[in-house]
């Protein structure tokens, strides 16, 4: 396909998605559609919104405004309460889809999105932490870690703080990037760890120095558009921390380099590419892919990584981007979910992370895919 015709079948891929979905029945989230349960404020959603909200943006056509404001409307409510979404739960994937309320309160003027930005901040006050000082990734895992966290928090906490808390938790976040940068990182390859357990006491976690044992495509890709979007909502009068995070995310995207495929895209787990179980990966390299191009573009990665995620987009496109029998558009190569502890046993083994489902369609992979191509539109 060429650039057009890609740019093209993404639209209608976006709009085929838009048609089947709305707020209780979201076609892209397949978690929610093999629970049969009914839907609830959730972090995968929360992507989904943030990409249509891109669109919008990039196209100015109203479709996906009034879209996404229907569909976060739906759950919050005119006193900021949300439906479904229960702070004591102190889970972060549900602080993830609260980015969206600062654009569309920008955007729509609605009172009750500003209110529910303080709904879900006030989570954060009572949210346990490590000793360290990083949130717990839920409260069902204590004293754990885990780069999926600092994205579905962190940029939406250091906004926050800066518009609305004098920022007063800006340093806050800021820290827990350290930490996980000096207790998640990987000095012989420059990966992280995909979750770490203060506490050493889950059977997945290394007793000497408290992280999982791989690298998982996926949390990388979380990881890279965190440092990506926290360090954009980080004031320019908190100059060492933006540059600070802007250099974290050029040495990950360096040490990420060597293990892209010739196709252009990554593994599920990062470095074991001659393992015959491995496999390329959509949503993680979308993730690597937006996050560069948004880099480069923020002025926070040298001009060289917009081909290195041009690569990884056409990778994705010309593997998985195809259409079905009825010409309806399909991406497949998703990773649906990975997660360690729990009641499966996740131990974060090599096994563990090629067992997990691979599907299609899924907002994960979708939404990541979609973000990276309005990266393209802005660079156009």
């Amino acid at each position: 396909m060429t650039r057009e015709e890609t740019f093209k079948m993404l639209n209608e891929y976006v709009d085929y998605l838009l048609e089947k979905s709305d707020a209780e029945h979201p076609y892209w989230n397949i978690e929610n559609v093999l629970s049969g349960k009914p839907n609830k404020w959730n972090y995968i959603d929360g992507c989904m919104i943030t990409a249509v909200l891109s669109l919008y943006e990039q196209t100015s056509n109203k479709k996906y405004l009034d879209f996404a404001d229907k569909f976060v409307g739906w759950f919050v409510q005119e006193d900021g309460q949300i439906k479904t979404y229960s702070p004591e739960e102190y889970n972060l994937d549900n602080i993830n889809p609260s980015k969206n309320l600062f654009k569309l309160y920008e955007l729509t003027g609605k009172e009750k999105y500003r209110k529910a930005m303080d709904t879900v901040r006030a989570q954060l006050d009572t949210m346990p932490r490590t000793k360290a000082g990083n949130f717990w990734h839920k409260n069902i895992y204590p004293y754990q870690v885990w780069l999926d966290g600092m994205y579905m928090a962190q940029p939406f906490y250091m906004e926050y703080e800066k518009r609305f808390n004098k920022m007063q938790g800006c340093l806050d976040s800021f820290k827990q990037f350290k930490n996980v940068e000096a207790l998640m990182k990987d000095e012989k390859t420059g990966l992280y760890y995909h979750g770490y357990d203060e506490s050493r006491e889950m059977y997945w976690a290394d007793k000497e120095t408290g992280c999982s044992p791989n690298f998982w495509l996926r949390a990388l890709g979380w990881f890279t558009v965190a440092l990506v979007d926290t360090a954009e909502a980080i004031d320019e009068s908190m100059y060492y921390e933006k540059r600070y995070l802007q250099t974290m995310l050029k040495n990950l995207a360096d040490s990420l380099i060597p293990f892209q495929d010739e196709s252009g895209m990554f593994y599920q787990v990062v470095d074991k590419v001659d393992d015959e179980r491995n496999y390329l990966e959509t949503s993680g390299t979308a993730l690597i892919a937006y996050g560069l191009l948004k880099g480069v573009r923020l002025g926070y990665l040298p001009e060289r990584f917009k081909d290195v995620a041009i690569k990884a987009f056409d990778g994705i496109v010309n593997k998985y981007l195809s259409r079905n029998e009825d010409g309806s558009p399909r991406l497949g190569g998703i990773c649906l979910v990975a997660g360690l502890g729990g009641a499966q046993h996740r131990d974060g083994s090599l096994e563990y992370y090629f067992s997990e489902p691979v599907v299609e369609n899924e907002a994960k992979g979708v939404a990541p895919l979609i973000l990276a191509y309005t990266e393209l539109l802005r660079l156009k």
